[in-house]
């Protein structure tokens, strides 16, 4: 299938099933106001569980593209179903196969659309924030939009990793963040690779003052015992801090 990224689809099961969900667990929402009524924007969340995209797709009030892996597509329950809610699959393997997939995601954006994308790359399963990968920073500057960074809190507890259902009742805590300005960073110039890990730095020190993670600077996936662990202070950021305190992690 060749996956083109959310429509009509979307807005049924949306619909139908967000007074679902809500009767299910109950929702906490914070900053959607921030949200653009119009137009093309990157929303950015921490990923700690199977629900993350399920829920913010639910909640966000536009239709929304997201990435997924590209393992979904070997599974007849998913196959269609995802795709036709948007999903954009996306071989994590790197190179070619994952291009194809931002590319279509740049299509998404250039038809004024919203594109979520995990920074992460993958879920956490030990509910620790990693060190983010810079394609949504290079979708941004491409297309000159705005990058939120989303913190989604309570999704771990109501499905841990491998559970195959979730839990009933619980809380969901949904937190859209200021969005990162791309061209604040074009203005300064300098080499791409650098600007493109400036800008996701701070997407994720944004992310991680939404959630209150721990943060380690690797990758997810990967080990390293000799990185040190941050917690996150809530408070009020400007861009100096940001700068200073990424500079560190």
């Amino acid at each position: 299938m060749n996956a083109q990224g959310a429509g009509k689809a979307q807005a049924r099961v949306r619909a139908v099933a967000r007074p679902v969900a809500n009767h299910l667990w109950r929702f906490q929402l914070e900053g959607f106001e921030r949200l653009p009524v119009d137009g093309p924007a990157i929303l950015c969340p921490n990923h700690v569980s199977f629900l993350d995209s399920a829920f913010l797709m639910l909640h966000v009030p536009r239709t929304i593209s997201f990435v997924g892996k590209a393992e979904y597509m070997d599974s007849w329950k998913t196959k269609y179903l995802f795709p036709a809610l948007g999903m954009i699959p996306i071989d994590r393997a790197g190179g070619d196969k994952s291009q194809a997939a931002l590319d279509t995601a740049e299509r998404v954006l250039r038809r004024g659309e919203l594109f979520g994308i995990f920074p992460e790359g993958t879920r956490s399963r030990d509910g620790l924030l990693y060190k983010g990968r810079t394609g949504a920073a290079r979708l941004a500057l491409k297309v000159g939009c705005p990058i939120f960074p989303v913190g989604v809190i309570g999704t771990r507890e109501i499905q841990p990793p491998d559970a195959k259902v979730p839990k009933l009742r619980m809380e969901c805590t949904i937190k859209v963040g200021r969005p990162v300005n791309v061209q604040r960073y074009r203005q300064r110039g300098g080499e791409e690779h650098l600007l493109l890990r400036q800008i996701t730095d701070e997407l994720m020190f944004e992310i991680r003052q939404l959630t209150g993670q721990e943060y380690r600077n690797v990758y997810a996936g990967k080990t390293a015992e000799t990185e040190p662990t941050m917690a996150a202070k809530v408070g009020v950021v400007t861009d100096t801090s940001v700068s200073r305190e990424m500079a560190s992690a």
